[in-house]
């Protein structure tokens, strides 16, 4: 429940009458003159002067490093840019590395694209030990001193790949009456959550490092905890497992050729500041997210409708035959999203890529 403050006007405590007159004197006086009851000058405040941010279009592929939250990496980013609007798409826990793609500007419309794209993961399990956050930083719940053979997990592979049911882990930013599961995991309280449908393209065992770890790669879709995989995996073998190494390989259109590692791009901005070299190296273009979307060029007579939000029929010989979303351009530039159908576009969002935008070489 969400407490509504009262509206209305403020009174003042009898108790607190004097205070209150003295506070209306000290209005009244310069506060180069005012001293408080001791007859000391109170500290200046210094001016805060806040930088106007800047429009920046595009995304950063970060290759996140372990120990930095997803919301801290976007903060990074949003101050090395000076950027206006920045955002993730997919939340990538502390624990785990890898790409984690970030939006910014205009880029920002298009996260949608890239949140329900397919992932892939590489990971190690931890097996004889289950923990309560099903990875290496939780407490051990319960224990074994069983161990899987190479040809035991091979044999429960079949079991999880597919579209499957999956019980997402108690601490997880899944809403509860609208508290995330992990704050009420963390004050104690018993988090029940329902199993889903998610599905698992590929889970596959690429190294037994030694009786205690294996290494597994997997491809998965929009939804799946890869530390319930390792939690069920071992529960299966009956030798209890949680996850000790993530790392994130792939996001949507997005592989590991993208990443740019923090300290990298922290010395690109440097170079950039000190005018030898641009930003926009950093970027890639907006539409990269949009690779599984059909492209539309229209003629400028068209993208001045679309641009005022109005349809447009496209009729004749080489109207397209398509149907359903498209990314429209103009000119080479990427001008809106819009729905085909019936020889009508329709505009959804339109962008405005004014301002830093990434180099045209990296499309």
């Amino acid at each position: 429940m969400t407490a509504t403050p009262a509206q209305g006007t403020r009174e003042t405590p009898h108790g607190d009458s004097h205070a209150a007159s003295e506070k209306n004197i000290l209005a009244d006086t310069p506060a180069h003159d005012r001293t408080d009851a001791g007859g000391n000058r109170p500290r200046q405040k210094k001016q805060q002067f806040k930088r106007d941010r800047r429009d920046v279009h595009g995304w950063v592929i970060l290759d996140k490093p372990v120990g930095m939250t997803s919301t801290h990496a976007v903060a990074v980013l949003k101050r090395l840019f000076n950027a206006k609007r920045v955002g993730h798409a997919g939340t990538l826990d502390p624990l785990a590395s890898g790409g984690l793609p970030i939006a910014l500007g205009e880029a920002t419309k298009t996260v949608p694209f890239v949140m329900d794209g397919r992932k892939r993961y590489r990971f190690t399990v931890r097996w004889g030990e289950e923990r309560d956050t099903d990875d290496v930083e939780g407490r051990p719940t319960q224990t074994s001193d069983a161990r899987p053979t190479a040809g035991d997990i091979r044999t429960i592979l079949p079991r999880f790949t597919g579209v499957i049911q999956q019980t997402p882990p108690q601490f997880s930013a899944i809403k509860i009456q609208g508290e995330r599961a992990y704050d009420l995991a963390r004050d104690g309280e018993t988090v029940v959550l329902q199993p889903r449908e998610v599905e698992i393209h590929e889970l596959i065992l690429t190294e037994q490092s030694d009786k205690d770890h294996s290494v597994f790669e997997t491809e998965c879709g929009k939804g799946t905890y890869v530390r319930a995989l390792a939690r069920d995996m071992g529960r299966l073998l009956g030798c209890y497992g949680h996850i000790s190494a993530l790392r994130r390989t792939q996001c949507g259109p997005f592989t590991e050729d993208d990443m740019i590692p923090l300290a990298e791009l922290e010395a690109l901005c440097d170079r950039a500041a000190s005018g030898e070299g641009s930003l926009a190296d950093a970027l890639l273009p907006v539409e990269t997210a949009l690779d599984d979307i059909p492209a539309l060029a229209v003629t400028r007579a068209d993208a001045a409708r679309l641009a005022r939000g109005q349809a447009v029929l496209l009729r004749g010989r080489d109207a397209p035959i398509l149907n359903g979303t498209v990314y429209v351009t103009v000119g080479g530039r990427l001008l809106a999203l819009a729905e085909l159908g019936n020889g009508e576009l329709i505009p959804k969002r339109v962008f405005n890529l004014t301002g830093l935008v990434a180099n045209p070489d990296r499309s």
